[in-house]
């Protein structure tokens, strides 16, 4: 049974009356797979950002046999926070602290994962528990360091809706007030204005972008010290040239889903029958792997009502102008930044990454580039982390942050 808070003392009727015209609807009928809920009979979302609305006790297994579990605590959490058109919206994740730490005042990573899969079943927060989730070890190892770590589900992902996969200020928002929430739940006692860190790879590294573009304004009070960003998708229009009729063409139909969602926008007219069918068991039904066993090297014009591929879309009307909402570099990030990516990456070709950099350091970010030559883009999540743990050592112990600018 998840519990509810009341964040700083306030009341429920406090929170009720501060937040009245945000009416949170639960869906009817039993919860979809992976889904956490609120109490029974908790309509209303709580008034802040990243405010708690519920959790319950889990566990983080790192095999799908459950034989080997974490040595952290881990809590499921349902918290505020808000979509690209900034109206609130609840979203799951995981808070996990390790049981020892070295550090005085325990610092939290917000991990944004990487490409799960839409469907609720794909929620980080239920393969963290199922042993299922693929980067298991690169959260372990940050929690080997003594760092707490938050993992969102993002919006869609555990909660009622489309996971709005590649949008970039709903992903972003979704990281930041994960940190929020981890600071403010009760069950779990991390500093309320501690040091903090973010860090994604693929999406992650999209949605860890992001979130460091909109901190300063979005999260200002929050302490964080740097920024892993590994893969970033910063650019959409060469992304998807290079994945559509890949090995990775589940997930340019994942971004065609999430951003029809993000946007209220009916993608079945695109679509032929066989095309609707493919992308709804691509939403409904299948994770990552799952995905990409089934639907290998999925081209979008094999799927489309007029033969030609989704790709052309993106350069029409009103797709050019969504496709150029999610382009990250436009903002300057506030904290340092270490951008690792791959010369060899088959999804998220090398130069968009190092676009990326530039663009943040002609604004007068701190960025450092590490590029490396991992072939594929699955086996760099490596490379980041290598390159990313003592680079984060370095944020916590207040050294000067290195920069290739």
């Amino acid at each position: 049974m998840l519990c509810r808070r009341t964040p700083g003392g306030r009341t429920v009727a406090a929170l009720a009356a501060a937040s009245a015209a945000l009416a949170f609807t639960l869906p009817s009928g039993e919860a979809a797979a992976g889904q956490v809920r609120p109490q029974q009979g908790q309509r209303i979302l709580p008034a802040e950002n990243g405010d708690v609305i519920g959790s319950e006790s889990s566990a983080f297994h790192l095999d799908p046999l459950k034989a080997i579990k974490a040595r952290a605590t881990a809590h499921r959490i349902m918290y505020r926070s808000t979509d690209r058109t900034g109206k609130a919206v609840a979203v799951t994740g995981t808070v996990l602290n390790p049981e020892t730490s070295p550090h005085a005042q325990r610092p939290i990573i917000a991990f944004a994962p990487g490409t799960q899969g839409l469907a609720d079943k794909c929620a980080p927060s239920r393969q963290l528990a199922d042993g299922t989730e693929y980067e298991a070890l690169p959260i372990k190892r940050l929690l080997d360091r003594g760092y707490a770590v938050v993992v969102t589900d993002y919006q869609g992902l555990g909660t009622p809706g489309v996971h709005t996969y590649m949008t970039r200020e709903a992903q972003g928002r979704a990281v930041l007030d994960s940190v929020r929430a981890a600071q403010r739940l009760d069950a779990v006692d991390l500093p309320d204005a501690g040091p903090v860190a973010l860090y994604g790879y693929s999406q992650g590294g999209g949605a860890t972008a992001s979130a460091a573009e909109l901190a300063p304004v979005y999260a200002p009070e929050l302490k964080i010290r740097g920024a892993v960003v590994g893969a970033p998708p910063a650019d959409m229009n060469k992304v998807a040239d290079s994945m559509d009729g890949s090995a990775y063409g589940a997930f340019f139909n994942y971004a065609l889903s999430g951003l029809a969602t993000a946007y209220d926008i009916d993608i079945d007219p695109y679509l032929t029958a066989h095309g609707r069918r493919v992308t709804n068991d691509l939403r409904d039904n299948l994770c990552t792997t799952q995905a990409l066993a089934k639907y290998p090297f999925l081209n979008s014009r094999f799927l489309t009502s007029d033969g030609r591929p989704l790709t052309e879309r993106l350069k029409r009307a009103p797709w050019d102008r969504i496709v150029a909402d999610q382009q990250l570099g436009k903002r300057k990030p506030e904290v340092p930044v270490l951008l690792s990516h791959s010369a060899l990456d088959d999804v998220v070709p090398q130069q968009v990454g190092k676009n990326l950099a530039a663009d943040w350091c002609r604004r007068g970010a701190t960025v450092r580039f590490a590029g490396n030559v991992v072939p594929g883009h699955i086996a760099a999540t490596e490379a980041t982390g290598a390159d990313g743990l003592p680079w984060l050592a370095d944020r916590f112990a207040g050294r000067t942050a290195p920069s290739t600018c």
